[in-house]
């Protein structure tokens, strides 16, 4: 199997055997907390994982009762964190959450990016960028963090300098499960409570994610401030939240998105491609394996984008493609190898 394709491998069954440890250490603490403080599995999980953080079983007013903190302290006693490495934590976390939108049914839009797009962002960006680059990552739209986690738990092996994470949510539960979930993983993030369309006070960054909810943004006001706002009727929240990404950006910085594959097909997409030829360069968009979606209707495609200045310019050609599915490792190396051509070809470093 080619270096590329290795990171799509199945984790090794030691990593396998690690996450499923901790995953049953925390699934039990939630029943246990569930039950004894007639709370969801999303709100007894972050909990739970404060629990871990502090090393002790908060008590208040009485509940949980004694002998449901001895068991608690038993199960958070048979793990050490220390042990285990920011991506079987953040897997661990993930099977966890699993069952928490299974348990609490979860709104759609609330659910995580799953590993396999989140590794493809990873392959993407490393593709893109130089090896010795700094590097500082905004999530637009962070949600639980798996897919800011994801990325940077990637491409830190690979990097000497810690790699700086920000994202941004308007929904306080989503980013409770982020702040735990980055605690117990050591991840260098600072995440911001706000409306991702409000100014954003985070430094620029080097890159710019996000698996962008798709619909309209209600507050036709504030988004007239925007280039990609509608001209009749509410903006699409994909494309403002993408603009907005691409300004937190510095010059020649890069933006991989999750977008509706028909992005340039919908009545407001000439708003939209007016916004890149102005700010950004369009350089690559790739559509992602069929099987990942449920109907074509939510299929979601890779947009690749760069701002402009520094050394960027605009490819000679936009890379364009289709992912084959993941489980097709021949046709998968194939696929990769002409990326490789590609970047080789037409992004100067």
């Amino acid at each position: 199997m080619g270096k590329d394709s290795r990171i799509f491998e199945e984790v090794s069954i030691l990593a396998q055997a690690e996450t499923e440890t901790l995953f049953k250490v925390l699934d039990q603490s939630v029943t246990i907390l569930m039950q004894q403080l007639s709370v969801s599995y999303v709100d007894a999980l972050i909990e739970t994982g404060d629990n871990l953080l502090a090393q002790t079983v908060q008590v208040e007013d009485g509940q949980p009762d004694q002998a449901s903190v001895a068991k608690l302290t038993d199960l958070y006693q048979s793990v050490t964190l220390s042990q285990y490495d920011a991506e079987t934590i953040r897997r661990a976390l993930q099977l966890a959450l699993l069952k928490a939108i299974h348990n609490d049914r979860v709104d759609p839009n609330h659910q995580m990016t799953p590993d396999s797009i989140g590794l493809l962002t990873a392959y993407l960006i490393a593709k893109l960028i130089g090896p010795n680059d700094q590097l500082s990552i905004l999530d637009i739209a962070v949600g639980t963090g798996n897919l800011l986690t994801t990325v940077m738990n990637q491409l830190q092996p690979t990097r000497q300098a810690k790699i700086q994470g920000y994202g941004v949510d308007n929904d306080d539960n989503q980013l409770a499960i982020a702040a735990m979930s980055m605690d117990l993983q050591q991840s260098s993030v600072e995440l911001f409570h706000q409306d991702a369309i409000d100014p954003l006070v985070m430094p620029k960054v080097t890159i710019a994610i996000g698996d962008l909810p798709v619909g309209y943004y209600p507050l036709d006001e504030r988004a007239q401030a925007f280039k990609t706002s509608a001209t009749n009727g509410h903006s699409y929240v994909h494309h403002l939240l993408m603009e907005q990404a691409m300004s937190q950006l510095q010059p020649g910085g890069w933006g991989v998105f999750l977008v509706p594959t028909n992005i340039f097909q919908s009545q407001e997409a000439q708003g939209l491609l007016k916004w890149m030829s102005s700010s950004a360069y369009l350089q690559g968009l790739l559509n992602l394996p069929t099987n990942l979606f449920l109907d074509e209707k939510s299929r979601k495609s890779v947009v690749v984008l760069q701002k402009h200045g520094a050394k960027a310019q605009q490819a000679g050609k936009v890379l364009l493609g289709e992912f084959p599915s993941f489980e097709d490792t021949r046709a998968f190396e194939a696929f990769t190898a002409q990326i490789d051509a590609w970047v080789g070809q037409n992004i100067i470093r």
